[in-house]
């Protein structure tokens, strides 16, 4: 499997790192499977750091390698996946032992709807159901360096404003 990661660097060793801020899955290598999420995250990027290229990293993900490692996989918003991301994204310290966590994005406009519900404006039902009108994009996390041993380098693509 084809995934893809948006940085301003090229990231041929990559790496867990510990974010200076709350994640959806918690600290961790992200990529995705849509080349068009890396590349809209990267002109983000590119914007915020005030430079004038960043890269999408391709890599080679051995999937045979999900047999022997703890996985979380979401394949569509639910009840479960709201908690986790409430939790990675409110809970300080809070910590899982998932090698890899699987599972739809929550981007700006998702994360509008969770302020909402947040806020006691949308139960969590309400919530998911309008999360499924979304056409929501995926990113995979490689929480362990057992995990990231799964993927290959490939290539670099660089991306301009």
């Amino acid at each position: 499997m084809k995934l893809f990661h948006g940085s301003t660097e090229i990231v041929s060793t990559p790496e867990v790192r510990i974010p200076d801020r709350t994640l959806d899955y918690g600290s961790g290598f992200y990529t995705t499977t849509s080349l068009r999420q890396a590349q809209d995250w990267v002109r983000r990027r590119i914007k915020e750091k005030e430079t004038h290229k960043g890269y999408v990293n391709c890599y080679e993900f051995d999937e045979s390698a999900l047999k022997s490692m703890k996985c979380l996989i979401f394949s569509a918003p639910t009840e479960e996946w709201v908690d986790f991301v409430m939790n990675n994204r409110t809970q300080r310290g809070f910590s899982h032992d998932y090698d890899i966590v699987y599972g739809p994005v929550a981007n700006d406009r998702v994360y509008a709807a969770f302020a909402l519900y947040e806020g006691g404006l949308l139960d969590k039902q309400n919530l998911i159901a309008e999360l499924k009108t979304y056409k929501l994009v995926d990113q995979l996390l490689f929480h362990t360096d057992t995990a990231l041993r799964s993927l290959t380098f490939i290539e670099a693509k660089e991306v301009t404003k």
